[in-house]
């Protein structure tokens, strides 16, 4: 504080410190020029001067450009001047047209100390202002008679150009709203163009109209942005954005410019290799905007300097190759890329000094791009001309493609009904033969198991009939023996009844009648015996064919289960232990011959399965039934090897076996299905390698439907 009032009384002391040499600045009415050659100027680091200090400071130098240009540095610009007011106002207005400045703070020496008469520029907020314009601009308090110097201080990370003037408020107002009605004027234009071509995407969903809009959406808003127009309407509160969209929006719209010329040239089919070098300028452009994003705003900022001017260059080399390979719509973006160049042009000379700074200069690349945007709408619609054309011709070529077609269809028509009958007859005579060897198979495999099912009946019949022929012989000599005896009584007469009884009394000890007499009982017994277990056994095959029921009937299943079981015992006796848990079942309306045959295949696969068995654990089938409501379940369980699931997979396919060739037909399980959807029931399998497997089937205990049927 102490420094600033030593620095202040210096001031005061020697008022030249504050004039020096510099050219005295006079204020008039008529006045309408830059004032770059009537100011001095000092770049310092950002930060390092404190208003009174700059003031003081020597170093400053004068400028030699009406419109000065301090390009990029970072650094703070310090602006002084002497100037005098002959307007015959009280009060003047300091215009600065350019908005690409993050700062800029404006002092007025009052005679005692500086006064501080602005605070503006893109990264100050609405809140933190000083002074009364939306615009670069700022009021000046001047007496008419002697003069005052005014300093200023100007910092951004961009570029910075200073067409600073003097005007007043009216003239300022004008201008505004000559710049609004301007910016308007281009906003709608540039809007429509954007509705005009999103309608157009909607409709023909064509990627290339999205990416259009894209580009003139974000080339409007880059436009905007550099004209004020964000800054003071859009996002007024906003520095973070205002400060960054100008370089946001316009590395965007260079991308989106790209994508669009990739598709309106069609590069990825006409020219591959510039495709894919456009494609690697847009990933060095989004790095670019991501580093500026990110905080590295003065180097983000060069890079996209740089690249402006190389990308454009680009895509008109792009498009100029496009033309030379014969592209009709080259041409159109060439002329529109040529009026957007063109605007970019007058503003870069306007900027070096070479063209001077007004209306047309400042609105140049607006003008350019609002014409670029119209022209390019101008290619798109007659894309979608070139489009009609090309499917009018292609639905004219398929037409006559559809005629000759046509006429070759009726010619060959028949031919082919002729060949369709033929291959029709000998499908019809192939379906016939299958329909035999499907009947021959199906009659192999009843056969086969009617040949088991007899080896074993066989078996177990020749048993107690084999105990019936053996006990024929010593019968016939007993009875022989008896019927002697007999007929020696017989012959006794009256006369010599004492002497043949006791010749008779002694043959009977000779011959053993009572030993015979007691061995025929035995040998009575033993062949009524196998005869009543010979009846046992063909009533049990009986029951198990039923061959006098062939209809729907009802059958108790426990008896059928166990017929199955008298019938296979012989087969597997003292090789399958059978277990029967058998619940209290209701008759079941069925077909029992049929049924019979499940329980036939099911327990014969079951009991083999047990005896493919190596290891000495015990070989066991078990057999339950129970009812649920209004079903019946029968679980046949074995212990035998079990399946893997790609076998359970495929176990009722018809001809599919895991026997060994010649021991099985793969028929018996693709028959049990049948019978039983025959019968609306289901049958289910459950299995574990090593383990067993589990069958379990259902049957309704009414059929309905067939019942239904039948009536």
């Amino acid at each position: 504080m102490l420094a600033r009032i030593c620095l202040y009384g210096t001031l005061l002391l020697f008022p030249g410190l504050l004039h020096g040499n510099r050219v005295h600045v006079l204020v008039r009415n008529d006045m309408d020029r830059s004032l770059g050659r009537s100011m001095e100027l000092l770049s310092v680091p950002h930060g390092t001067l404190t208003p009174a200090e700059a003031l003081a400071a020597n170093g400053y130098a004068g400028i030699t450009q009406d419109v000065p240009n301090l390009h990029i540095s970072g650094s703070d610009h310090w602006l002084r001047m002497r100037i005098s007011n002959d307007t015959g106002y009280d009060r003047v207005v300091v215009s600065i047209p350019y908005w690409e400045i993050d700062e800029l703070d404006a002092y007025i020496w009052n005679g005692d100390a500086l006064e501080q008469v602005a605070h503006i520029g893109q990264s100050v907020s609405e809140g933190e202002r000083i002074g009364q314009y939306p615009e670069l601009a700022f009021d000046l308090e001047l007496p008419n008679i002697g003069s005052t110097t005014v300093l200023m201080r100007v910092y951004s990370v961009k570029q910075v150009q200073l067409p600073l003037r003097f005007t007043t408020r009216e003239k300022l107002l004008t201008e505004r709203g000559g710049r609004n009605l301007l910016s308007g004027a281009y906003m709608g234009l540039m809007v429509f163009l954007v509705l005009y071509n999103f309608f157009l995407f909607l409709s023909m969903r064509d990627r290339g109209y999205l990416h259009y809009v894209l580009y003139i959406l974000t080339l409007c808003l880059a436009q905007l942005t550099l004209h004020g127009v964000g800054q003071t309407h859009l996002w007024p509160d906003m520095p973070w954005l205002a400060t960054t969209a100008s370089v946001l929006f316009t590395l965007s719209s260079m991308i989106f410019a790209g994508s669009f010329t990739r598709r309106f040239l069609e590069l990825r089919s006409t020219l591959p290799r510039m495709d894919r070098i456009l494609v690697a300028a847009m990933a060095l452009i989004g790095i670019t905007l991501v580093i500026y994003l990110l905080g590295w705003r003065g180097l983000g900022y060069k890079m996209a300097q740089g690249l402006s001017g190389s990308y454009s260059l680009l895509l008109i080399a792009i498009a100029a190759m496009a033309q030379r390979a014969g592209s009709r719509a080259a041409r159109f973006f060439l002329g529109a890329w040529g009026f957007f160049l063109a605007g970019v042009v007058v503003y870069i000379l306007r900027d070096l000094g070479i063209l001077p700074w007004n209306d047309l200069t400042t609105y140049s690349i607006p003008l350019g791009s609002a014409i670029e945007g119209v022209l390019l709408s101008f290619g798109l619609a007659d894309r979608i001309n070139i489009l009609r054309r090309d499917k009018e011709r292609s639905q004219a070529e398929a037409l006559t493609a559809l005629q000759e077609n046509g006429r070759l269809v009726r010619e060959q028509n028949a031919l082919l009904e002729d060949k369709v009958k033929q291959r029709t007859a000998a499908l019809q005579a192939s379906n016939e033969d299958l329909k035999r060897t499907q009947a021959q198979l199906v009659s192999a495999e009843k056969m086969a198991s009617l040949g088991q099912l007899t080896a074993g009946i066989a078996h177990e019949i020749n048993n107690p009939i084999n105990f019936i022929t053996s006990n024929i012989a010593p019968l016939r000599r007993n009875i022989g023996e008896i019927v002697e005896v007999m007929d020696g009584y017989r012959r006794i007469t009256p006369e010599k009844a004492g002497e043949q009884l006791a010749e008779l009394k002694a043959h009977e000890q000779r011959m053993g009648i009572q030993e015979s007499i007691e061995e025929l009982s035995d040998i009575i017994n033993s062949i009524a015996e196998g005869s009543s277990r010979t009846a046992e056994i063909v009533r049990g095959l009986r029951n198990f064919s039923r061959l006098d029921e062939s209809d729907l009937k009802d059958a108790d299943l426990n008896e059928g289960l166990r017929s199955t079981l008298s019938v296979l015992q012989p087969q597997f006796k003292d090789k399958v232990e059978f277990n029967l848990e058998l619940g209290n079942l209701p008759k079941v309306e069925c077909f029992p011959g049929k049924v019979n045959q499940v329980f036939m295949n099911v327990l014969t696969n079951a009991a083999q399965a047990t005896l493919e068995r190596m290891e000495g654990r015990s070989r066991e089938v078990k057999v339950t039934t129970r009812q649920n409501e209004e079903s019946v379940e029968i679980i046949i369980h074995d212990t035998g090897v079990g399946m893997t699931p790609e076998v359970q997979q495929r176990i009722f396919d018809p001809f599919f076996t895991t026997k060994a060739v010649g021991e099985g037909t793969g028929l018996g399980l693709a028959i049990v299905f049948g019978i039983i959807e025959d019968h609306h029931g289901q049958i289910a399998v459950e299995s574990e390698p090593g383990v067993g497997t589990t069958f379990r089937i259902t049957l309704p205990i009414r059929q309905h439907r067939l019942q239904e049927l039948r009536a």
